[in-house]
């Protein structure tokens, strides 16, 4: 198989980042992986796992000489390392992420971009509630989307060539804007982890239930929502903070059609209620159809490690 990069550099050794450098290994995408982490723990760690070849204290040592750079830390972080690595990239390079919002990125990102490397912003849709070197695993990316959002002036060599690295380690991949990413994710993920955080806050919070029954008798919905709740809190920070109008628009609808389903509740507006559910289990079939959705123990959830 024809290597498309030799050299990648992973800045950010989390979920997302093992996860990558299990990939690479498993399919053999890379002769050498390089990687950048903040803490002395997270840099032992990454190197007793052996998801890279050298573990670096620098963001800047550890992109020098790669040819593909993958930005894995929270989209907050961005702008920051962007201005300390860009003098150390080689030309030719592509520069990419695996942020959960894309118009902050190239807004933090490409005032940065030295010419003749090739800024690719991405985001793999993939992930779980687990986080830190140890929760990666090389299947994590199997049959999951990956979107790539190219600006207008991308090389299309280079697009090719990204969306053949993503391809290898098993996703998906869909190239649309920025703006739209943005507009998609609020709804189909942004604004599902705000409820589940919010729900589970006010699950809390409640004076008339002990929190020892919240978790006692816990039903498989607020079980899910606990699930997705669970998340990395920098990281979801960061998403809000970044896609704010996105996601204010998305909870401005939601807040209207949950208004639409307390009226129906209230006046005992039966027909209505079904309707919506009704609606709501054609859309889960329709995900379970389109193979999103399975039952298999490495979906999302701890699934078979590769070191």
């Amino acid at each position: 198989m024809t290597r498309e990069f030799k050299h990648i550099a992973i800045i950010g050794i989390g979920l997302i980042g093992s996860s990558i450098a299990h990939a690479v290994r498993k399919n053999e995408l890379a002769d050498k992986i390089t990687g950048y982490a903040k803490t002395d723990a997270t840099r032992a760690k990454a190197l007793e796992l052996c998801l890279v070849d050298q573990i670096c204290s620098t963001a800047a040592d550890a992109v020098s000489g790669a040819d593909l750079i993958i930005l894995c830390s929270p989209v907050g972080s961005y702008a920051a390392l962007s201005m300390e690595i860009m003098p150390a990239l080689k030309a030719g390079a592509i520069l990419t992420d695996v942020g959960s919002v894309k118009g902050a990125v190239v807004r933090d990102v490409l005032p940065h971009v030295p010419a003749g490397v090739h800024f690719i912003p991405g985001h793999p849709i993939a992930g779980t509630e687990q986080s830190g070197p140890e929760a990666g695993f090389a299947e994590l990316f199997l049959n999951r989307w990956c979107i790539l959002t190219p600006l207008a002036d991308a090389d299309p060599r280079a697009v090719e060539r990204l969306t053949a690295f993503w391809r290898s380690c098993g996703s998906n991949v869909e190239i649309m804007t920025p703006e739209h990413h943005d507009l998609v994710l609020a709804i189909t993920s942004h604004l599902p982890h705000l409820i589940a955080y919010n729900i589970v806050s006010t699950a809390a919070d409640l004076e008339q239930v002990t929190s020892s029954e919240v978790i006692k008798y816990s039903a498989g919905g607020f079980r899910d929502f606990t699930r997705i709740a669970a998340s990395d809190p920098t990281m979801w920070r960061d998403v809000f903070l970044n896609n704010k109008d996105a996601v204010l628009e998305m909870l401005g609808r939601f807040s209207e059609d949950l208004s639409a389903l307390q009226r129906a509740i209230r006046w005992g507006d039966g027909e209505t209620l079904f309707n919506i559910f009704s609606r709501s289990r054609e859309v889960r079939r329709n995900i379970i159809a389109a193979g999103q959705d399975t039952a298999a123990p490495d979906f999302g959830r701890g699934g078979p490690k590769t070191q």
